[in-house]
């Protein structure tokens, strides 16, 4: 094993490979969180299982998500960021071709129903366990490759890999179910060991991990420098469930469509979100240039209006031009969210701040069905009224000297990968 020096010119051209394997790889995450949501219902009813049961499989699996998410990143601070990235996709390609094979075997009929669905509870919940390693170390990879104002442009561009990948997970499951229903499992499965391997042999690992062992350096989620993020993080969360659980109900309710009808609107209306959420991380961020303190000003305007539309007299229109308005948004909100907390801590905490932002994103999911979700049943609007609030109570959460000191000019020149200077080992 040989010491090298990286060069300026060996340097950027690693810090492209890394970013285009990173983003390969939060896309086939993204591809697999919608194509389970594609698939499984239909198959699921087949099996015998009703709407109840079907979202509880997904439960345990959004619970471990948000545990195990703060852990990886602290563990990708002491292990590296490869190891963990790896540990993520091996679970995530488990999960996701063993589900497949249990639903083949539920079509096989050779276990009791309740054998087969206490099995795909734990098979799911492997992603949530293991899978949620490789977005929190991701991120911490990022920020130990970008300068404090590539930062947010870069998170940006892996929230987009993963919203790439939520949009043409249908389509992709679409187009092979022609083979076999099923297919889409296994085959996104080997897709996922691909990119492990890759990652193995191709991804440049130059940050030496952390040699502190203190349990006192961790990271606490009551750090006053990261708080005022996670705070904004589970409000992000929150918002975004509460509208996406509701809305289908809500337009079949109040606009007194059938069901095909409603399914169409649904989705015009979730692609135009998703396509304007992908708009704000790819061209505006990137072109703009705007600090994280006014890119979380604009962000929560933007995103208050488009929830503010939906609580007009609805109509096809307004519905499609609120989810638009709500996805640009949430694009510009939640990579400053997470940039801001990034920029908050030092270099070596960079993985377990990572890991509490990715832990909030499933927050949401948890909590709106109990807390929420009930509001519908005394008013369809309410659940909006509530994320109409919360989105305005954000404003609350910008104020204070943590996240205006965001609003400074920064040094361009402040590179955080300083290992980039020593002699490295391959």
């Amino acid at each position: 094993m040989s010491q090298t020096f990286d060069t300026p010119q060996t340097t950027e051209q690693e810090r492209r490979r890394g970013m285009g394997l990173l983003f390969a790889c939060l896309l086939s995450l993204g591809m697999g969180q919608s194509l389970v949501f594609a698939i499984l219902p239909p198959l699921a009813r087949d099996l015998g299982l009703n709407e109840v049961q079907v979202s509880a499989i997904f439960t345990l699996s959004a619970v471990l998500w948000v545990v195990m998410s703060p852990i990886w990143g602290r563990y990708s601070d002491s292990w590296g960021r490869r190891p963990v990235i790896l540990l993520g996709l091996t679970g995530f390609g488990v999960s996701m071709g063993g589900f497949g094979f249990l639903l083949l075997v539920g079509q096989w009929k050779v276990l009791p129903l309740m054998t087969l669905y206490i099995l795909l509870i734990f098979v799911r919940a492997i992603f949530g366990l293991m899978g949620a390693g490789t977005p929190s170390a991701a991120q911490a990879y990022v920020a130990d490759r970008t300068t404090r104002t590539e930062r947010t442009s870069g998170v940006a561009a892996l929230g987009a890999a993963y919203g790439i990948g939520t949009i043409i997970g249908p389509g992709f499951a679409a187009g092979l179910a022609e083979v076999h229903l099923l297919a889409p499992f296994y085959v996104l499965a080997m897709l996922a060991l691909t990119d492990a391997t890759a990652i193995f042999f191709l991804l440049p690992e130059r940050r030496r991990p952390s040699e502190s062992k203190s349990q006192d350096a961790k990271l606490r989620i009551n750090d006053p420098r990261v708080r005022p993020f996670l705070l904004m993080g589970v409000a992000i969360s929150t918002i975004q469930a509460a509208v996406m659980q509701v809305m289908a109900f809500y337009v079949m309710d109040v606009m007194e469509l059938s069901g095909a009808e409603t399914a169409r609107v649904v989705g015009i209306g979730i692609m135009s979100m998703a396509v304007s959420t992908l708009f704000a991380q790819l061209v505006i961020i990137p072109r703009m240039h705007l600090s994280v303190h006014n890119l979380l000003l604009w962000g929560i305007w933007v995103n208050g209006a488009g929830v503010a539309m939906l609580l007009l007299p609805m109509s096809v229109g307004i519905f499609v031009i609120a989810m638009t308005v709500q996805g640009l948004g949430m694009g510009l909100l939640r990579p400053a969210v997470t940039a801001g907390g990034s920029l908050s801590v030092s270099a070596d905490e960079q993985g377990a701040v990572a890991g509490l932002n990715n832990a909030t994103a499933a927050i949401g999911v948890i909590i709106v069905p109990i807390t929420v979700m009930p509001l519908y049943l005394l008013m369809p609007s309410a659940p909006f009224w509530f994320a109409f609030i919360l989105s305005l109570g954000m404003l609350l959460m910008v104020r204070g000297p943590i996240v205006e000191a965001l609003d400074t000019p920064i040094d361009s020149e402040e590179i955080e990968a300083q290992t980039y200077s020593t002699p490295t080992r391959h």
